[in-house]
């Protein structure tokens, strides 16, 4: 067994609109135990807590990515094909994202309002050429 030192705080916050500002809160530090293993926090916490605890923490992990792809305007078959293999525990390689993919699903995305202005900028930027 080993012991597990976790520290937090929530940062201070300026004030916005009617909301005042808040002070920083923290830090504050916890001593937990911990297994030092896989198998000894299966035996500490039970096979269900730790399984439990992996998938909440895989997801996050994933919706990670999920967001990281979507910001570089990758489309979602991009992303499933470069995080439908991902191994819990692994770090992933960089992808490689096509420009114009990138491009073309992120105006998708855009109302017909941004898309407009959107086709307005790449004919001005045209015109300069």
């Amino acid at each position: 067994m080993e012991n597990l030192t976790i520290t937090a705080k929530i940062p201070a916050k300026a004030a916005v609109g009617d909301k005042p500002a808040t002070p920083e809160l923290g830090p504050c530090t916890v001593i937990v135990q911990n297994g030092a293993t896989a198998k000894e926090q299966i035996e500490l916490f039970g096979d269900e807590a730790v399984k439990t605890n992996a998938d909440a923490s895989w997801i996050v992990t994933v919706q990670s990515g999920i967001r990281a792809g979507l910001k570089r305007g990758e489309a979602p078959e991009q992303i499933q094909e470069r995080l439908g293999s991902a191994k819990m525990g692994v770090a992933s390689k960089g992808a490689t994202v096509d420009p114009v993919q990138a491009y073309m699903a992120k105006f998708a995305t855009m109302t017909p309002e941004e898309q407009k202005s959107e086709i307005a900028k790449l004919k001005e930027r045209a015109s300069k050429k």
